[in-house]
């Protein structure tokens, strides 16, 4: 989900997918939030969020929603994680909900609910730490010294 994030998350989101190369190419789809009104339930809003999700998912992706109720990773768990996703030669469709989180059928349409921390996370941050740790993966997949134990 997103509106126009601040420049220093796409200045982080660049520098990390400029980081990843042609090692793994990440694609990033913005999907306008539903409309919210003061007072009113976020219900047609996630709704709305949904259509627009499942609409914009190919039936061969490998889904992730990212949730912080989700199954938890560590980096190396992470990194194990995506070498089987690549073997699989799939794409993978990481999700980042709306501010109400996901409606019932993204998360069934899903493969795997992910948490990347237990904490609430701003959207854009999230979408910067997702490519951080991607790098990370890839970066412990390729044996580089970017990540430490």
């Amino acid at each position: 989900m997103g509106t126009r994030p601040p420049a220093w998350v796409r200045e982080a989101y660049a520098d990390y997918t400029g980081r990843l190369g042609s090692r793994l190419r990440l694609t990033l789809h913005e999907i306008e939030p539903g409309p919210r009104s003061a007072g009113q339930s976020p219900r047609k809003a996630v709704e709305a969020e949904a259509r627009k999700l499942l609409t914009a998912l190919r039936p061969d992706e490998w889904v992730v929603a990212l949730d912080e109720r989700g199954s938890g990773m560590s980096t190396r768990e992470l990194a194990e994680w995506l070498a089987g996703r690549m073997r699989e030669g799939r794409d993978l469709a990481f999700l980042i909900g709306g501010p109400d989180g996901f409606a019932a059928e993204v998360l069934a349409r899903s493969d795997l609910s992910l948490s990347l921390s237990r904490l609430t996370l701003p959207h854009a941050l999230v979408r910067v730490v997702l490519a951080e740790q991607l790098y990370r993966a890839v970066s412990i997949l390729s044996h580089h010294p970017y990540h430490r134990d």
